[in-house]
């Protein structure tokens, strides 16, 4: 159940809203058993490809306002292959509360199953504060592709409060655990350290027990004008992360574009 309560209860105030997908394999097919609506998140099948099943995962309202707390609970069950989407950017909006929103993502992938995450951008309106975090629970023989991108600021504005983090799990150990935060009174976030005085930022993680381990790091990009990525390696693992910095989100798009490619030469 969700709803938007009265806006003078601070602590309350918000939409709380977990929405489920979950697919499995059926001979040569996945299915998608449960899909479950909550809050602004209606959940659509697209038209499978390939054996892979589709899910859309499309917003309803506005959302993430201030006190928002939201999840996507997605899971792929043995063998599975599902990818799931978001057909428009999602847009960090301040609410009536000045309390925080919060969007939980969990992305469970069981054996020899396959998983993509691929949204839509975030935009980090001003004004606005949200805590992003993703989940994902491999494993040891699930494979996953997860992309995510963000913009601080729409155009001629100052961002909202951002902070993401991206905690991945392998075998039930740990493979990485990432935190990063944009925009406020956060210490350098927009310095030479960090983003460099860019607005877009996103990053590219895959797993899959098919590709080689711990392959040296490339440099994707090194220019002030058309931004900065490189690829890494996750140690033991075969795991690769790239993470990219540009003035656009088009060239972010078009950093990690060619970190793939790096990745699928491999």
């Amino acid at each position: 159940m969700a709803g938007r309560v009265h806006p003078t209860d601070p602590e309350h105030s918000g939409v709380r809203a977990t929405a489920v997908i979950r697919a499995v394999r059926e001979g040569s097919t996945t299915t998608v058993p449960l899909m479950r609506n909550s809050g602004p998140f209606h959940l659509h099948q697209t038209q499978p490809h390939n054996g892979w099943a589709r899910v859309s995962v499309i917003s309803s309202m506005c959302a993430p306002l201030g006190g928002d707390r939201l999840a996507l609970d997605i899971t792929a069950g043995e063998r599975a292959e599902l990818e799931v989407t978001t057909p428009t950017a999602t847009i960090a909006l301040p609410g009536a509360t000045t309390a925080p929103a919060t969007y939980d993502v969990r992305l469970t992938v069981a054996d020899h199953a396959m998983l993509s995450w691929l949204p839509k951008p975030l935009i980090s309106a001003s004004g606005s504060t949200l805590h992003q975090s993703c989940t994902v629970d491999l494993a040891s023989t699930a494979a996953v592709l997860l992309r995510e991108e963000q913009l601080l600021g729409r155009t001629a504005e100052p961002p909202g409060r951002l902070s993401t983090r991206l905690t991945v799990l392998r075998g039930g150990r740990p493979v990485l655990d990432q935190h990063t935060a944009y925009g406020g009174t956060t210490p350098a976030w927009d310095g030479p350290a960090v983003l460099g005085g860019h607005r877009a930022a996103g990053q590219l993680l895959v797993v899959d027990p098919r590709l080689p381990a711990d392959r040296p790091s490339v440099l994707i990009g090194d220019d002030r004008e058309k931004g900065h990525a490189v690829l890494t390696p996750l140690a033991r693992h075969p795991a690769y992360l790239a993470t990219a910095t540009a003035t656009t989100l088009h060239q972010v798009g078009e950093l990690l574009d060619t970190a793939l490619e790096h990745i699928r030469n491999m």
